[in-house]
């Protein structure tokens, strides 16, 4: 986990060099103090000489200063280091999720890759500061601390040295108990974010359905359950520095006995003593500063499991073997493609679909819910990898594309209309960021969107709220068209993309269309047959399988799930 996640630490790595430098100087002189004021009691207070003993007060001002001075610089350099890397991190996580195809995507959920993004990182970046601050003190004042008191009783250096081990084996215990619970507290965690996206994406449906109520009890749910989880998980950690503590005063109590016994036999001076007494302070807060460590460490070791699963995470769509050709025309071909979503052959989604459409060429797609019109559109940007069989575009098979080259040649309306905050001209260049105002006007008067923009006080300027909260559905539709046709592509694809629409809007849409796109392919997916009755051909959907193909005319005289269609809609307009 460790290799993987270490390349991130670039650019950062010299100043967490530098917070591991300037807090081993802070040890250094934390542990000399101690040192001076033995000096002060068996010397200074012993002979009475006072200068002597001003002497070394002032050394012991100046030592703390420096080790307060060390201990800041070495906080900021963490701090800096620890930001950075985080920066780091959270960008190479969301560039791996940025090459995710869909399959990729949905097997971690949104949810999951958000608590990922952030909640994880922040668990990690809090480790990186302590690794680089705490993870080289705590060891290091523990070694010099000993080394120091050893120096002064050999003897009563033994009463810590034997409390260490059994410490160690504790606390080596409790972090092989705790870590399952943290990774399945974090499984909660995503849980809940799920929950509060769900929510917020749908609060309209939540408000108009009055399930306010239900919703909060939803949450209420996950939340205990996070904190249950929570509880359960930090409950054998909480033991750790209690036990610290409790191995600390036991030490202090035999250090202070037995200490006592050999000044009253002369073999020890009171100022190591009290020298000694606080080396021993220094050891046990070093060993309390690794048991803390240690509760980090089981927590960050399952959020790093997470984060490292998401960045070895190979995209299930590559173009490693794709070759450096453009997309020349239109052309479509579907040759005997089967496809699953869980990828298993036995159970598929689509099923020996065999279709050409020719370049220029405009195609309806109907279907009943579930016909899988949208996953057999999703194949030719290669939003989705068939099972089996080619799809091909101008003669190649997409997989001989780079990805990039056939993206920008197939431009794809979703179902669900996606717009971003910013303003509408910002929306729009998504289509083509080098699009002058000419070209966004041109399309969004293909896309009837160029009336209702210029309404907007501001026009092309007005801002978005996030996801276009402040324009209509039929709006946004008309948007998303809007951005499709500025690229210019070769092949356009409306997933059912005038739905929000009324019929003499949708009418204009696809007069406009066929004007502006006379050379483009053109794709059509509709549940109205009026939107798609035009079309050179129509394909009809049922159960994975293209049931029949072509002209309007030839599905009235030869397809009886056409007719019905038709003949209930017919009937709908007339009543």
């Amino acid at each position: 986990m460790i290799k993987t996640i270490w390349p991130y630490t670039k650019g950062y790595r010299f100043k967490s060099i530098l917070a591991a430098l300037t807090i081993i100087g802070e040890v250094l002189v934390e542990v000399s103090i101690p040192y001076m004021m033995a000096d002060i009691v068996n010397i200074g207070i012993e002979n009475k000489d006072t200068a002597f003993i001003i002497q070394r007060g002032i050394m012991m001002i100046l030592m703390a200063i420096a080790s307060l001075s060390l201990g800041a610089l070495s906080a900021r350099f963490a701090s800096v280091s620890s930001a950075g890397f985080a920066k780091n991190l959270r960008g190479g996580l969301f560039e791996r999720v940025q090459s995710f195809s869909f399959a990729n995507v949905d097997r971690f959920s949104t949810a999951s890759l958000i608590t990922r993004l952030t909640t994880d990182v922040n668990t990690i970046q809090n480790t990186y500061m302590m690794a680089v601050r705490t993870f080289i003190r705590a060891p290091f004042m523990l070694i010099a601390a000993t080394v120091m008191a050893v120096r002064i009783s050999p003897d009563l250096a033994l009463v810590f040295l034997f409390a260490l081990p059994i410490l160690a084996i504790v606390i080596g215990i409790l972090m092989t108990k705790t870590f399952p619970r943290f990774k399945a507290m974090l499984a909660k965690f995503d849980a809940m974010n799920a929950n509060v996206q769900e929510n917020l994406t749908a609060i309209r449906v939540v408000k108009a359905f009055v399930r306010g109520d239900y919703e909060d009890e939803r949450f209420t749910f996950s939340a205990n359950e996070v904190k249950d989880y929570q509880v359960k998980a930090e409950k054998l950690l909480v033991v750790a520095m209690p036990l610290a503590q409790y191995m600390a005063y036991i030490c202090m109590i035999a250090v202070c006995y037995l200490g006592g016994v050999q000044i009253v036999e002369g073999r020890l001076q009171s100022g190591d003593l009290i020298s000694f007494i606080s080396y021993i302070g220094q050891v046990l807060s070093a060993v309390m500063m690794v048991a803390m460590m240690m509760v980090m460490l089981v927590m960050s070791k399952a959020s790093m499991a997470r984060i490292t699963e998401v960045l070895a995470e190979k995209p299930s769509i590559n173009d490693d073997d794709a070759k450096d050709i453009a997309v020349t025309d239109g052309s479509i071909e579907f040759d005997d493609v089967s496809f699953s979503y869980n990828g298993n052959p036995d159970n598929p989604n689509l099923e020996h679909i065999k279709l050409k459409i020719a370049s220029g060429e405009t195609i309806g797609i109907i279907g009943g819910t579930g016909s899988a019109k949208s996953t057999l559109v999703q194949l030719i940007p290669r939003l989705y990898d068939v099972t089996s069989g080619a799809v091909k575009v101008a003669g190649h098979n997409v997989k001989d594309y780079k990805i990039q080259t056939l993206r920008h040649s197939v431009s794809m309306v979703l179902q669900k209309n996606v717009l971003f905050s910013g303003t509408i001209k910002e929306n729009l260049k998504w289509g083509n960021a080098d699009a002058t105002d000419a070209e966004i006007e041109e399309a969004c008067r293909a896309a009837a969107a160029d009336g209702f923009i210029k309404n907007f006080p501001d026009g092309y300027d007005t801002e978005l709220g996030q996801g276009g909260v402040n324009v209509s559905g039929g709006q946004k539709q008309r948007l998303c068209i809007a951005r499709a046709l500025i690229s210019k592509p070769k092949i356009i694809i409306l997933d059912d993309s005038t739905s929000a629409v009324d019929t003499a809007t949708d009418a204009a849409i696809r007069k406009a269309l066929s004007e502006e796109l006379s050379s483009t392919t053109t794709i059509i997916i509709a549940q109205r047959i009026a939107s798609v009755m035009d079309a050179d051909r129509i394909v009809i959907m049922n159960e994975g399988k293209i049931d029949d193909v072509g002209t309007h005319a030839e599905l009235m005289q030869r397809s009886e799930i056409y007719r019905e269609v038709y003949y209930s809609q017919q009937k709908g307009v007339e009543e």
